[in-house]
């Protein structure tokens, strides 16, 4: 069996619009919508037996019109994806699970998939393991990414009052800056919430003081709160107390309330050597436009914020210093100056100051989305012409890029979805080549997409893709095989240009 009848018997439940559309951001599409999306629709009835088994009334299971169920729940709707709502219908939950919690993107293109999938609305999977456990997985991987607005969301659509969810609404809660709600619903159902720290920081910021110091010493006393929390947790309720005590250490992976616990007594951590998660804190600006800057570029890495918000903070003003991420500031800033004027005089010397710049930041990705179709019709010569080359094969506008080349017919071939007719030497053009020749789709993955686990499949390679930009061609070129058998054609030309000059542009340095 080769690649062509999977395409064909998947042609029918993508309804075409995976390879017609154009590639999609989901966090561009949720900053549009202000993470306002529809609600997600019913789920198909279950197949039923055309004859009746017993003569006994069966029973019949109702659920309102507009109620959706806790796996379907999903902040992009299939118009906006091209997804089918069977994206994970017929796979195990839990194997899906774990495959989203282990999945790392190797390339922008492959992370911008990803946060598709986790955010698109889609019917249940099989689920024996309980039923929040691929919502909770796909929360989690939000979260891990920085992804954190959109899961908010998310969460608070599946309907969060749930004692396996409410852990997920609070931290959510923590790192956006707003507890209230996720506390008022653990003040109607102390059940929710398991952790006694929670119930003691709700207690405390809806005013009942008492009750909160009332259940930190018991807490303490039974041994439900650790010695190091509990003091935390002192000096929050009680700020003179605090005064009088040393110094106290934070802990070395501190969770979200402990670090708003030690904000809250006028301590506040750093979020550049915490998870990522804790980057969007940073976002707002509180704690000065570096760290604002820094948390803007960590979460770029992995499409949490949109490459406009990006360059929306590196403008916002004028570096005061140099060095570092300034140097990159003055120059992001003067090449958008030279690119306004217009004059090739300007742009060309322009571009080769900033481009080192933002490679050394691992975001020329974002850089080339901004700038590289602008590119496109800049006369440039030498070094600068190469590098305006790769920033409009970066960016969205691949295609028209391709069209104006003539001296790399590997790169032209792959923007425009044609068998290359030489490999040429870039990284991992063998591999890349081989797949846009029409290689097969490894067995196994054949036969998972037979059996309609289109969501497993797509996970399955974005995981091979990692795998082959490490260093193993043969899973790169099962990787872009997969992607294109399903119809993700542009998300594979992408992740192939991008592996290839990415890993070119890191041997170059």
């Amino acid at each position: 069996m080769n690649s062509i009848p999977i395409k064909a018997a998947l042609l029918a439940c993508l309804a075409g619009p995976l390879a017609a559309q154009n590639p999609l951001s989901a966090i561009d599409w949720l900053e549009a919508q202000r993470v306002a999306p529809r609600a997600p629709g019913l789920l198909p009835p279950a197949d039923e037996p055309a004859v009746a088994r017993t003569a006994l009334r069966p029973e019949v299971e109702t659920l309102p019109l507009d109620a959706p169920t806790v796996e379907g729940v999903g902040l992009l709707p299939q118009s906006v994806t091209g997804l089918p709502r069977s994206l994970w219908a017929r796979s195990d939950a839990r194997i899906l699970a774990t495959l989203i919690r282990q999945t790392d993107p190797a390339v922008p293109a492959l992370s911008a998939l990803f946060n598709t999938l986790l955010l698109a609305e889609a019917d249940p999977a099989r689920d024996p393991g309980g039923e929040t456990s691929l919502l909770a997985a796909r929360t989690d991987a939000l979260m891990q990414r920085g992804v954190v607005e959109p899961a908010l969301a998310l969460i608070e659509r599946a309907g969060p009052a749930d004692p396996a969810l409410w852990p997920y609404w609070f931290e959510l809660g923590l790192l956006t800056g707003d507890t209230s709600a996720a506390c008022a619903a653990l003040r109607r159902d102390p059940g929710l919430g398991g952790d006694l720290r929670a119930r003691i920081w709700c207690s405390a910021r809806e005013g009942d003081w008492g009750y909160a110091a009332t259940l930190l010493q018991t807490g303490a006393a039974l041994g439900s709160i650790r010695a190091r929390d509990a003091d935390l947790l002192q000096r929050f309720l009680d700020p003179e107390l605090a005064e009088d005590l040393p110094y106290l250490r934070p802990p070395v992976r501190p969770d979200a309330l402990q670090f708003r616990l030690f904000e809250a007594i006028g301590e506040p951590l750093p979020t550049a050597p915490l998870p990522r998660r804790f980057a969007s804190v940073d976002l707002g600006g509180d704690s000065g436009w570096k760290a604002q800057l820094e948390a803007g570029e960590r979460l770029a890495r992995t499409g949490a914020i949109s490459e406009n918000r990006l360059l929306g903070l590196y403008s916002a003003r004028k570096p005061a210093a140099s060095g570092g991420i300034w140097d990159r500031v003055a120059a992001l800033q003067a090449f958008e100056a030279a690119l306004g004027s217009g004059d090739p005089a300007r742009i060309g010397p322009a571009l080769e100051t900033v481009w080192p710049q933002m490679r050394s930041a691992g975001l020329l990705v974002a850089f080339s989305e901004l700038s590289g179709p602008a590119l496109i019709p800049v006369s440039l010569e030498g070094r600068a012409a190469d590098l305006a080359q790769r920033a409009a094969l970066l960016s969205s506008e691949y295609e028209a890029a391709a069209a104006r080349m003539t001296d790399q017919p590997l790169l032209q071939a792959v923007a425009q979805g044609r068998a290359p007719e030489t490999a040429g030497t870039l990284p991992h053009a063998g591999a890349v080549a081989a797949a846009f020749g029409g290689a097969a789709v490894p067995s196994y993955l054949q036969d998972m997409l037979g059996d309609g686990r289109l969501g497993e499949a797509i996970l399955e390679a974005i995981a091979l893709f990692s795998s082959g930009a490490e260093g193993n061609p043969g899973d790169l070129t099962a990787a872009l095989a997969v992607l294109r058998a399903v119809g993700l054609e542009d998300p594979a030309r992408r992740a192939a240009l991008q592996v290839m000059l990415l890993d070119d542009e890191g041997a170059r340095r």
